[in-house]
């Protein structure tokens, strides 16, 4: 079994190179390894798996096919290795992670936290800010980022979907009133916090959509500033449901429109194409995904499918 696994790593590291010469190399495998293994495979398989020519390959029908379903099953036998391993081996060394102010201090910073306390041997440096942080240049194990990222080698873990909602303080709709739909935003004071905003767009029941100039005399470059100027009763604010979920829970925050919320952008995670992740990075990937799942109960997308 071990020898057919080989076998099969090894076509699909030809299949993703485009050549034995380059799997070779990348296998750290002379290329008559390499070559002896294709060669077997489609012996034991009794069907031509890569049509060869002097200048390049190319999957047959038989060889594309298996070609999908060996990344799937060989992403299956590293996941149960990789379960052994976690059930054997202490996590160690340094976990330098990246995150946006708002969403590392409220989720990504108590993950850190947890993690530290759980292994003796794990330590953490956690960088908030709200730039794009280049990973490799930058020296990190995990980059978190909301919104769509641009192409890259990297690997990239969708952790949650994310939308912004509106909320208020109880205070402030008790004098003010609670709107109930979107067009009364246009009489109430909106929190603005993002450079350049004026409009809000809002998706609602059956994908309806509405963009409203809102009424701002309160506004910042700071989320967190703005969140504080909302828990305060200064107005209401359009916030992701990642940072407010507790203070909706609490009582301290409403929602407002509980029908309507943004287009939903997801929650993601970029860290290194390697076989062999860290175990620290794994336990920090798993972690921030619970957390956040268990946040998302807290504030459920109410009325919207």
């Amino acid at each position: 079994m071990l020898d057919d696994i080989a076998e099969l790593r090894t076509f699909v590291r030809i299949a993703a190179a485009g050549s034995l010469s380059a799997a070779s190399r990348e296998m750290g495998l002379a290329l008559s390894v390499v070559s002896k293994r294709l060669a077997s495979l489609e012996r034991r398989a009794e069907v031509r798996l890569i049509a060869r020519s002097t200048r390049s390959l190319a999957l047959t029908e038989e060889g594309q096919r298996l070609f999908e379903r060996a990344q799937r099953i060989l992403a299956e036998v590293d996941e149960a290795e990789a379960a052994l391993k976690r059930g054997r081996a202490e996590p160690e060394g340094l976990l330098r992670v990246s995150a946006p102010h708002a969403l590392g201090r409220a989720h990504v910073s108590p993950v850190c936290r947890d993690l530290v306390r759980a292994y003796p041997k794990i330590s953490a440096d956690l960088i908030l800010t709200d730039r794009f942080v280049e990973l490799i240049d930058e020296r990190m194990d995990v980059v978190v980022r909301i919104g769509v990222l641009r192409d890259s080698d990297l690997v990239m873990r969708k952790l949650a979907d994310n939308y912004r909602i509106i909320v208020a303080a109880p205070d402030y709709l008790e004098s003010r009133g609670t709107p109930t739909v979107p067009e009364d935003l246009l009489s109430h004071e909106c929190l603005l916090y993002r450079s350049g905003e004026r409009h809000w767009r809002l998706v609602g029941p059956a994908g309806k959509a509405v963009e409203l100039k809102v009424a701002s005399r309160l506004r910042c470059n700071n989320g967190e500033v703005a969140h504080d100027w909302a828990l305060a009763g200064s107005g209401l604010i359009m916030k992701s449901w990642v940072d407010v979920a507790r203070d909706v829970q609490a009582g301290r925050l409403v929602r407002v429109l509980p029908g309507w919320r943004s287009e939903p952008t997801p929650v993601c995670a970029l860290f290194p194409s390697n076989p062999r992740l860290p175990l620290r990075v794994r336990l920090f990937l798993d972690a921030l995904v619970e957390r956040l799942a268990a946040i998302e109960a807290l504030a459920p997308p109410a009325g919207i499918s």
